[in-house]
């Protein structure tokens, strides 16, 4: 099996990368068409899914659902991707040399990209049809609990590649065990990328046994820190909307910072919001001083994803403190400040170290769909090749194209 996928998917990146923009649209507009016609289908499949996923948490179990309204955003998202500019084969900068050398930096597709992911079905549509459109082949591992789903959902998909005119193995759903990943893992002579997001257990298997680059979208540990300045009626606006809109998504926040000045006038009221949609608070001592029914907070709670409504609550004295509590227990996905202080949102901006930083607005824009880009194959916390949201660019590697009249090196 691993032979084939992947020998399959390098023979579909060859293939795929001559294809046109007219023909990679023409696909991803009718595999839309397809997910809203299949959606009954895809329902009742994702209804097998959930079924055995009972005894799971309320997160996992929301990460998993699709309801028709999902169905149509995944729709509406490969739409939009193919209504976005391709970007293979846009020139990134172009110079002439001296010696008359023309030197052009092109953008082309990076080839075979293994995504690995769990829980959220939505991922298979979103990687295929970001992939497809960059002219890349893709070998999406979704996991076992959203199998009779991805099925379906890329089923769906494949026969529009191949209406097309576009080799069919461009998508390729992996169904085998762990074996299988563990082999495509080691095919970096056919696979280029492996993009993987989901939890510790999935990242200590990728990192220790990929040989080819990885892409990491792993924890989420976002923090909204709540400055003296901050217009506090919007602090609650965006804290709430940060913690309780989704709380199982990576982009939640997990630690809420608030400055020791206006804690005794904000905290009450966020612990009363917050409580009022059923969110469980852990309070350090300085916090449960203000607002004594919160849980202690442990050292463990400031560096654990909850993914659920749970929210740790840390009082600091200063924007360094924040910056400093930040730097610790910051898993560098995003971060946000609520400030009026230009100074203070301008030092934010500055010392956190995060793929995505904010000021005055929530974590929970940290995404492909909201930053513009159609929809995302994960939210990178590398620093090398792609950081953020990873939409079509993010999925593109670059040669140089040099044209020259003869000219040889002295």
């Amino acid at each position: 099996m691993v032979e084939s996928l992947s020998g399959d998917a390098r023979a579909a990146a060859r293939a795929l990368s001559g294809a046109s923009t007219v023909a990679k649209d023409a696909a991803l507009r009718a595999a839309a068409a397809r997910l809203r016609a299949e959606q009954a289908a895809i329902l009742r499949a994702n209804a097998e899914d959930v079924a055995r996923a009972r005894g799971e948490s309320a997160a996992f179990v929301d990460r998993l659902t699709l309801t028709s309204s999902r169905i149509d955003a995944m729709a509406r998202g490969l739409e939009e991707i193919a209504a976005l500019p391709d970007p293979v084969g846009e020139t990134i900068a172009a110079w002439r040399r001296p010696n008359g050398l023309e030197i052009a930096q092109v953008r082309v597709p990076i080839g075979v990209v293994f995504s690995i992911y769990e829980s959220r079905p939505n991922v298979t549509a979103d990687s295929a049809a970001l992939c497809l459109k960059t002219a890349n082949a893709v070998l999406l591992k979704g996991g076992s609990e959203a199998q009779a789903t991805n099925r379906a959902i890329a089923a769906a998909f494949r026969t529009e590649v191949e209406a097309a005119g576009l080799p069919p193995a461009a998508v390729q759903l992996v169904e085998g065990g762990r074996e299988v990943t563990r082999g495509l893992l080691k095919r970096d002579d056919r696979i280029d990328i492996v993009i993987a997001r989901g939890g510790e257990t999935l990242k200590h298997t990728i990192l220790e046994e990929s040989r080819i680059p990885v892409v990491k979208h792993f924890e989420g540990i976002c923090h909204l820190y709540v400055d003296e300045s901050a217009d506090l009626a919007m602090a609650e606006r965006i804290c709430l909307n940060a913690k309780v809109q989704r709380p199982s998504v990576c982009n939640a926040i997990e630690n809420l910072l608030v400055h020791e000045a206006v804690a005794p006038t904000f905290l009450p009221r966020i612990a009363a919001a917050l409580r009022a949609h059923r969110c469980a608070l852990r309070g350090d001592a300085a916090s449960r001083a203000l607002v004594p029914d919160l849980e202690p907070a442990t050292d463990a709670d400031w560096d654990t994803e909850y993914l659920d409504l749970i929210l740790s609550v840390a009082l600091v004295p200063s924007l360094d403190a924040a910056l400093a509590f930040i730097a610790r227990h910051g898993t560098g996905l995003a971060e946000a400040i609520v400030t009026e202080d230009y100074a203070a949102a301008r030092r934010f901006l500055a010392g956190v170290d995060a793929a995505a930083v904010f000021v005055n607005a929530s974590t929970r824009f940290t995404d492909g769909h909201e930053f513009g880009f159609g929809a995302e194959v994960g939210i990178s916390t590398n620093r090398l090749h792609a950081r953020g949201p990873m939409g079509l660019r993010e999925l593109t590697t670059y040669k140089y194209q040099v044209q020259g009249s003869g000219q040889i090196r002295a």
